[in-house]
């Protein structure tokens, strides 16, 4: 039987239960239970907006979306976002979901981080990144049921998220500064690593090898 949480019901299959294991065995209790609030949050948007997700993948974006912030999964000189994204991709097809649906929850976690676009895509894009909006910046916060918030926060609980999540941020993203030039990740740098210094797209044209 599905667990539910504030009418939001987790998936029970395989793959759900797997991503589960293998989220809680390789990052720390702070990305766990922000991923999960992700999913209900995302939920929650999903009945207030009259949109269906399919769940199983609305629930393996969100528990793979900050991954890419943690090893094993920042293994690559990329995005931290990237990270995840094909780590995602990689565990689907590896249980078997289609090339469709592995691209779905790819593009989920690879834009959960870009302003104004996932909103206007498919279902799982638009909740996955609502539902990283209410966690992150308490966006929609306002427009979901209090009773339902207060119940995911009591499965889920917060702890102090807003400056554990900052410096977990930092650190994943530390070690590949260039990665995060022209995104918002560069602003958790700038703010955290002594000499950082963004190179802003403006120095990107004005610095470009074209004479005018």
């Amino acid at each position: 039987m599905s667990e539910v949480i504030a009418g939001v019901a987790v998936p029970g299959t395989e793959a759900a239960d797997e991503a589960t294991r293998l989220v809680r065995e390789t990052t720390s209790p702070l990305v766990y239970h922000h991923s999960r609030r992700v999913f209900l949050f995302g939920g929650l948007h999903a009945r207030r907006l009259g949109v269906e997700p399919d769940p199983e993948l609305l629930y393996v974006a969100a528990l793979f979306h900050d991954t890419g912030l943690t090893r094993p999964f920042s293994d690559v000189e990329q995005r931290f976002e990237v990270d995840g994204a094909d780590h995602a991709r990689a565990f689907l097809r590896a249980h078997g979901f289609s090339p469709a649906a592995a691209e779905t929850v790819w593009t989920a976690i690879a834009l959960h981080t870009t302003p104004g676009i996932p909103p206007r895509m498919g279902p799982e894009v638009a909740t996955t990144y609502l539902g990283v909006l209410t966690d992150v910046l308490g966006v929609g916060l306002d427009e979901l049921p209090s009773d339902d918030v207060a119940e995911i926060l009591a499965v889920h609980p917060r702890g102090d998220f807003k400056n554990e999540f900052l410096r977990a941020y930092a650190e994943g993203l530390e070690h590949r500064p260039e990665t995060t030039n022209g995104t918002v990740n560069s602003d958790v740098l700038e703010h955290f690593v002594p000499g950082f210094t963004r190179t802003t797209t403006v120095e990107r044209i004005l610095g470009s090898p074209w004479p005018s």
